[in-house]
Parts: structure tokens; sequence; C-alpha cells
């Protein structure tokens, strides 16, 4: 096991160093110049020449990479244009607000997706499996902004149960009692990301009930429910287990709409302010970050893989 992680961590270098590149050079094709976007069109080409050669875009992109990329191996990402500050730094701002809803999101999911996903298969066709199905397409086709402005309306507005945007954050002033402000957020992703789950869960389990090892355990006379969580449940939550950490990183990287309804200070709205802004060193970092996030989760989940099913040896 220990080799196998040591192989999987080696192996992820290569990948970052050519995801690295892939990034740099993609977001230098973006249209515009940080320059003028800092200093305003009223800017004269002087003015833009001397804050180009102050921040180094005057030089040729290649060395603008090998600086950016030395950097990173002194685990510095640079310095945002727009913010003047650690670009480390900018996005640890930002950190808290999406892993919280991360956090919290996934856990509606699983709580909700997978016992109503486990119900539906051992009620295969019948009307509670039909409603729990046609509930699932439902949500899982409802527009995120849709449903978002609905619950801020009928819950934060209506019924005043809930704040209706913004997140003070909870590490610095240690109010955990401000995790309410991210309820209806966390509900708006958790909705459609639940029916996926539900579909995956009830695909999953009608597949390994069909299988030889259930119809012997039931000819052995097992009790269903032994038999549903032990041969049916077990042999399914693999690929249940795989949908889940993509979906984490869905969600820290990828609550735009969400966090723009809401108001939320996360990393998405990062995103889309830094690309308004060129700010090209936050950029390059978020993606980078959640490239290497993307690897980290991706091994956990083939960890998890051996523990889940014996079966399985990494050795």
């Amino acid at each position: 096991m220990l080799s196998y992680v040591i192989r999987r961590v080696l192996s992820m270098i290569p990948s970052l160093f050519l995801a690295s590149i892939i990034v740099f050079s993609f977001i230098h094709f973006i249209p515009g110049d940080p320059a003028v976007v800092m200093l305003g069109d009223m800017a004269t080409p002087e003015q833009v020449q001397q804050l180009r050669e102050a921040l180094g875009l005057d030089r040729p992109v290649y060395v603008q990479y090998i600086r950016w990329l030395s950097g990173i191996l002194r685990g510095d990402l640079g310095n945002s244009i727009f913010f003047h500050q650690p670009v480390t730094r900018v996005i640890a701002s930002r950190a808290e607000t999406s892993i919280f809803i991360a956090l919290i999101s996934m856990a509606l999911i699983a709580l909700i997706g997978i016992p109503i996903g486990v119900l539906s298969a051992v009620k295969y066709n019948s009307w509670i499996d039909q409603a729990l199905s046609s509930l699932s397409m439902f949500f899982a086709s409802v527009p995120t902004f849709w449903l978002g402005l609905n619950l801020m309306f009928i819950f934060a507005v209506m019924l005043r149960w809930f704040p209706s945007s913004g997140f003070p954050s909870v590490i610095e002033s240690g109010n955990w009692s401000n995790l309410r402000y991210l309820i209806l957020p966390c509900l708006t992703l958790a909705a459609p990301n639940s029916a996926l789950i539900i579909r995956l869960t009830r695909s999953s389990m009608l597949d390994v009930i069909r299988e030889d090892h259930v119809r012997t355990a039931r000819a052995k006379g097992l009790p269903e429910w032994k038999i549903i969580l032990k041969h049916v449940f077990r042999n399914a939550l693999i690929s249940i287990v795989s949908a889940l950490g993509f979906t984490f990183v869905a969600l820290v990287s990828g609550t735009v709409v969400t966090e723009t309804v809401f108001s939320l200070p996360g990393i998405g709205r990062l995103v889309v302010e830094s690309i308004l802004r060129r700010d090209y060193p936050v950029i390059q970092g978020i993606i980078l970050v959640i490239v290497l996030l993307y690897m980290l989760i991706n091994l956990l989940v083939d960890l998890s893989y051996a523990f889940l099913d014996p079966r399985i040896k990494y050795s």
C-alpha cells in the first residue's frame, strides 16, 4: 500500500508540470492587458508601458513562465496584480467560504442522495421508485440560480428563517452560528447533486441486485435487509464514493452561480473577478490548486476502494 501511495504521489509531479504549462499558456491567450485594465482607458501608452515593465509583463512569455515556475518550487504563487498581496493570501482569504460550502453540501448530498437511491432500488418499479425518480429528475434539471432565488424568497424574505446573503467569517469571529448564512446556498447546491447521486446509487444497486451471489444469498434464506446492506450496498458503494469525490472538487471550484446569487466571498467568485481584472497570477494559482486538489481527492478515492472491497489489492 505504501509503495502504491509513493508511486501515485510521484506520478503527480509530471502531471502538475504539464498542467502548469497548459494553465499558463491558456491564461496568456485571454484577450486584454492587465495594465490597461488597472489604469483604465484614459491612461497614456507611456503609463501603460511603465506598469507593464513594473509587473514584468513586457518580458517574453517563456521568461514569465520560468519565473512563475521557480516561485512555485519555493512555495510562492506570486503576487496578485489587483490586490497587491501574495496569491496564497488572496486564495486563503476566500477559501473558508468555499470549504464550508463544500463540506456542508457534501454532507447533505450524502445524507439525502444515498438513502433515497437505496430505497428507490429496493422498491424498483413501484410507485415509490417512480415518484422518487421523477423528483430526482426534476431537481437535476432545475437551474441552480432559479432554485437559489426561490429558496431566498421563501426562507429569507417571506419566512425570515435564514439570512439572504453574505457570510461573516467563522474563523475570525469564532461564532459558529454564522454557518446559518450558508444553509440556503448549500441547499441550492445539494439539490441537483443529490439528484445525481440518487440516480447513480439506484443504478449501481440494481446492477448488483441482479448478480448471482445476491440470488444465492436469498436462496440461503438471509434476511432481506442483510442482503441489501452487506451484499448489495457494499458492492455498489465503490462507484458512489467515486462520484462523491468528484462532486466535492466540483463544489469547491464550481460554485460561481451560487456564490453570486447569495453574495458569498468564495473561490468561484474570485475566479470570475480575477478573469475580468486580468489578474493572471491569481487565476493561475487557483487553477493549479484545484488541479492538485483533484489529484489528491482522486488518490484518496482510489485508496478507499481497498477498504470497501477487500478483494482489491495495491501490493
